[in-house]
């Protein structure tokens, strides 16, 4: 496919740009149909109003997100007593208390 140099109007500026045969190569190669919209300046200046500040990309997290848990009530298929797990049972597969659950394990791992 050949490419040749194209003039395009920035939507923000409204300056005329040039997107050139290799940018429409990327382009091409990265699968991108639609031709840039800005000039280069109002790209770059768009990312970094995006991004928050120009030196980094993508905003870093220092302390983790703490997400509360969530435990559900259920009724163990085992002994039958209450007892609370921390997964949403779907009922398609039985679901035993943490005794029951280690007694199961223990036994299959005996009869290997």
């Amino acid at each position: 496919m050949s490419f040749a140099d194209k003039t395009l109007t920035c939507r923000d500026c409204g300056m005329d740009f040039i997107f050139t045969a290799g940018e429409q190569q990327f382009y091409a190669t990265k699968g991108f149909i639609n031709e840039p919209v800005r000039c280069p300046s109002c790209r770059k200046a768009r990312k970094t109003q995006m991004s928050g500040s120009s030196d980094r990309r993508r905003p870093v997290h220092t302390t983790p997100v703490a997400r509360e848990r969530v435990n559900y009530q259920v009724t163990c298929a085992g002994c039958g007593q209450e007892t609370t797990v921390p997964f949403v049972p779907r009922g398609t597969k039985p679901v035993y208390c943490s005794a029951c659950f280690n007694r199961m394990r223990s036994s299959q791992r005996t009869t290997f």
